[in-house]
């Protein structure tokens, strides 16, 4: 039960501090591991650091490029 319990605790806190990246323009919908992804080359506005949580809730999905 300690392992199960260990293991959880992980991955909600590497989800939480796990940082990616987005163009903080109104019509972008996706997220980026890398500041260099193809995907995000494309960004005409800011670019920004956020946790991949937040990135979620903002309903951002995974670019295409990333996967």
């Amino acid at each position: 039960m300690k392992s199960l319990t260990t293991l959880f605790f992980f991955l909600i806190t590497s989800t939480a501090t796990t940082k990616v990246y987005i163009c903080k323009s109104n019509g972008a919908t996706k997220y980026h591991l890398k500041t260099n992804c193809r995907g995000l080359s494309s960004c005409n506005y800011k670019t920004m650091e956020i946790t991949l949580e937040k990135a979620k809730k903002e309903g951002k999905k995974l670019c295409a490029w990333e996967d």
